[in-house]
C-alpha cells in the first residue's frame, strides 16, 4: 500500500512538473510579422542586475545614448532602443533583434540569457550546454512592430508582484491593447501573468491619461500633498524668518554690488561666457548633444515648459538632462547661463555646460534619477514610486530649505527664487532633494 501511495505521489509530482515545463515553454513566443511593417524601432526592457549603462550598451550592441532609465518600484531598470526586423530563425518567423555575445569560460546559455538579456532571447538547441569560451554567439532577442506610428512595442519580462495593469501603467500603454497583443499567452486568464513571461507592450509615445481615482483615494492624495506642502512652507518660512532678523543687523550697503561693464555686455555675444566670475561651463558640440539624446527621441523627453523641452541623455559616461530652447530665446539663455554658473551646492541642481546651434540653444544639467517631488506626491504608484515616509518628507523639506538658503544668502550675487513648487524640487537616488533653477523668471537678484 505504501508503495502504491509513493507511486501515486510520484505521478502527481511528475504531472505537475510536466505541466510547469509546458507552461514555461509557451511563456515566450515571437511576435508575428506583419506584411505592412518589416522593420521598426522598438524597445527591450532590461531588468537591472547591477550592470552599468556602458556594459548594457555593449551586451545589446547599441550606443549608450539608446538606453533610457525607468523606475520600477524602488529600483531602476532600463529601456534599450533597437531596430526590430522580421526574420526567419530556424524555421520560426517573427520579429527579432540580433546582438552578439562573446562566450566566457564556464558560461551557460540559460544563465547568460537571464543575467544579461532579461530572459528575452529565443531558445537555441542545447541551451544548457556550456559555450565554447572565446566564440561569438548570436543572441536572437524578441521584439515587435505595430502599424500605429504613435506606438512602439516594448519587450517586457514579468517580474515579482507584477500585474498586467501595473505593467501597462508603467509603460504608458492601454491595458486592453496589451491584452490583445498577448492574446495567445493570456487566452485562458487575461489577468494572470507569471514571473518570467515575456510580454509585448504597445507603449504610447506621447503617454496616456491616468485613470480617474475614487473619492477615497483622492482624499488620501490631497492629505498627503497638503502635508508635504505644509512641511515645505514651514521650512521656507523658517529660512526667511532667520534671514530677516539677520539682515536687520547688517549694513544694507554691504549687499550693494555695481554691475561690471563685462556683465552688461554679456548678452551681446556668446564670448561673454568667458567673463564668468567662477569656473566656465563645458562647451559641447551639437554632434555630442544629438548623440546623447538619440537625436532628441521623443521617448527621452522628461519635461516641457515655457522656455523649452528637457531630454534625458548620456554624455561620455554621465547621465544628463538637456534643455532645448529656441534660438529666439538668446537673452534668456545667456541670463540663465550666467546665473547658474555661479551656483554650486549639493541641494541645487548643477549646470554642467551648454551648446549652441543655428535654430536651438542647449543647457546641460546633471540628471536627477527620481524625478520631481510632484511625481512622488501625485499618484506615485502609477509613476513607479513608493509613497514617501514622513521621515523622507522631513529630509526633503530640510534639503530644499538648505538649497533655497544658499541661493538667497551664500552666493556672491544673492538671488530670490520666486517659483518654489513641488515640480521644481527633484529627488536623487537616495531621495535627497535638489532645488531646480531652470526657468529665468523664477529667480531674480536680491
Amino acid at each position: 500500500m505504501a508503495f502504491l501511495n509513493y507511486q501515486y505521489l510520484f505521478l502527481i509530482l511528475f504531472i505537475t512538473i510536466c505541466i510547469n515545463v509546458v507552461i514555461k515553454s509557451t511563456s515566450m513566443q515571437p511576435f508575428s510579422c506583419s506584411d505592412e511593417v518589416q522593420t521598426c524601432k522598438s524597445y527591450l526592457y532590461h531588468i537591472s542586475k547591477g550592470l552599468q549603462i556602458d556594459q548594457i550598451a555593449s551586451f545589446y550592441s547599441v550606443n549608450a545614448s539608446e538606453i533610457k532609465p525607468i523606475i520600477h518600484g524602488t529600483k531602476q531598470d532600463y529601456l534599450v532602443s533597437v531596430t526590430c526586423t522580421c526574420k526567419n530563425i530556424n524555421g520560426v518567423q517573427g520579429y527579432f533583434y540580433d546582438t552578439f555575445y562573446k562566450v566566457q569560460s564556464g558560461d551557460l546559455y540559460s544563465h547568460v540569457v537571464q543575467q544579461f538579456y532579461s530572459g528575452q532571447a529565443w531558445d537555441i538547441e542545447g541551451e544548457d550546454e556550456p559555450f565554447v569560451a572565446g566564440n561569438i554567439t548570436i543572441m536572437h532577442l524578441l521584439c515587435g512592430c505595430v502599424e500605429k506610428q504613435s506606438q512602439r512595442v516594448v519587450t517586457y519580462t514579468a517580474q515579482e508582484h507584477d500585474t498586467l495593469s501595473q505593467i501597462a501603467e508603467l509603460l504608458s500603454a492601454s491595458l486592453s491593447e496589451t491584452q490583445e497583443l498577448n492574446g495567445g499567452l493570456l487566452t485562458q486568464n487575461p489577468s494572470f501573468i507569471d514571473v518570467g513571461w515575456v510580454l509585448f507592450v504597445p507603449m504610447e509615445m506621447k503617454g496616456i491619461k491616468a485613470p480617474k481615482q475614487g473619492k477615497r483615494q483622492n482624499l488620501a492624495t490631497i492629505i498627503g500633498i497638503s502635508s508635504a506642502a505644509a512641511l515645505l512652507l514651514m521650512a521656507a518660512f523658517l529660512v526667511f524668518l532667520l534671514r530677516y532678523y539677520k539682515n536687520r543687523e547688517e549694513d544694507p550697503k554691504a549687499f550693494a554690488k555695481p554691475s561690471s561693464p563685462q556683465n552688461q555686455k554679456f548678452n551681446k555675444d556668446i564670448e561673454g561666457v568667458t567673463t564668468f566670475e567662477t569656473e566656465r561651463p563645458v562647451v559641447y558640440s551639437i554632434e555630442e548633444i544629438n548623440e546623447a539624446t538619440g537625436n532628441f527621441d521623443e521617448i527621452r523627453k522628461i519635461g516641457e515648459g515655457g522656455y523649452g523641452s528637457v531630454y534625458f541623455g548620456i554624455l561620455g559616461k554621465r547621465e544628463v538632462a538637456i534643455k532645448k530652447m529656441k534660438s529666439s530665446r538668446t537673452k534668456e539663455f545667456f541670463s540663465e547661463l550666467k546665473v547658474l554658473c555661479k551656483i554650486h551646492h549639493i541641494n541645487v541642481v548643477e549646470l554642467l555646460g551648454y551648446a549652441s546651434g543655428e535654430d536651438h540653444l542647449y543647457l546641460v544639467y546633471e540628471y536627477i534619477h527620481n524625478g520631481s517631488l510632484n511625481d512622488h506626491l501625485h499618484d506615485p504608484l502609477l509613476k513607479g514610486h513608493q509613497p514617501l515616509s514622513w521621515t523622507a518628507r522631513a529630509h526633503i523639506a530640510l534639503d530644499a530649505a538648505r538649497g533655497i538658503e544658499y541661493i538667497h544668502d551664500h552666493t556672491k550675487t544673492r538671488y530670490v527664487h520666486r517659483d518654489i513648487k513641488t515640480s521644481n524640487i527633484l529627488l536623487d537616488q537616495g531621495l535627497r532633494a535638489k532645488v531646480l533653477i531652470a526657468i529665468l523668471a523664477s529667480i531674480i537678484p536680491k
